[in-house]
């Protein structure tokens, strides 16, 4: 059986010691498509807050596994459910932490099982930087019985949005968000694309996350410093090239958002968190 809740909650994962360096950070700010000179120069350097969510694994060169305690699931019938990060104060542009992770749950959605993870980044004084939590959905996984979870759903305010935001994609912007340690062969590979049932190479889900988050700092606040937390759902495929449009909403202390490609939804329940200064 490739996926054993009774095995697989609560199991913790093998800490990662990892460190970074202005040099990741800048690659990192470039393969999202940053020219704004806070991002791609180390003078006076900004770093996004999900970099955090790449930074434990940035050196990787092979092809991700989804093999741990109680699963054990072929790649290619995997995509990327959700992503959060909570940064605990502003990421510092290099530095070094230990990366602890637990699968948090795994839900049985009949067709598909997902499988939820939480992490925690430490500093070597015992600093939590920030925390992630982030879900995959493994299709053809489903039906071993299990509880379905939440929704998740995030209402969208009923009005017309505060902010229309269309960001452009580039279309090398997959090639280049490899090199930030996601070597999996559904963003370059045409025939591997296609097994795993697309016509092309899609845009990494987590490249689509940081276009994303950066194109809301850039429109509607004064920095990533202001960012408490961001979460989303990945609801669609972005092909590289494709133009990005981004609705955002100011609810309180947050901005809710939606993410298309053209008539196609990309990212949804999204929710930027701002900080409380």
């Amino acid at each position: 059986m490739p996926i054993d809740p009774s095995v697989a909650v609560g199991a913790e994962l093998p800490e990662i010691k990892f460190s970074w360096t202005e040099s990741d950070v800048l690659l990192y700010h470039l393969a999202l498509g940053a020219t704004e000179l806070r991002y791609v120069y180390e003078q006076g350097l900004r770093v996004l807050p999900t970099f955090g969510v790449v930074a434990p694994r940035f050196h990787e060169t092979a092809p991700p596994a989804v093999s741990f305690p109680g699963v054990d699931i072929d790649l290619a019938r995997v995509l990327h459910g959700t992503q959060e990060i909570t940064v605990h104060a502003p990421l510092p542009a290099e530095g070094e932490a230990v990366l602890r992770t637990r699968i948090a749950d795994v839900w049985d959605k009949g067709k598909a099982a997902v499988i939820v993870q939480e992490s925690t980044a430490v500093a070597p004084d015992g600093t939590a930087l920030y925390t992630t939590r982030s879900s995959i959905f493994a299709r053809g996984e489903g039906g071993f019985g299990g509880d379905r979870g939440p929704s998740g759903k995030v209402e969208v305010p009923e009005r017309e949005p505060d902010f229309v935001i269309e960001t452009p994609t580039l279309p090398q912007q997959a090639y280049l968000y490899r090199l930030c340690g996601d070597r999996n062969p559904l963003h370059a590979d045409p025939e591997f694309a296609q097994r795993a049932g697309f016509d092309a190479p899609i845009l990494h889900g987590l490249c689509t996350y940081g276009v994303v988050c950066r194109a809301v700092i850039d429109a509607v606040l004064d920095g990533p410093e202001q960012v408490a937390s961001f979460g989303a759902k990945f609801a669609g495929v972005v092909f590289p090239g494709e133009t990005l449009t981004t609705q955002v909403w100011r609810d309180g202390p947050r901005l809710v958002l939606t993410t298309s490609a053209g008539d196609r939804p990309v990212l949804a329940d999204a929710v930027l968190t701002l900080t409380e200064d």
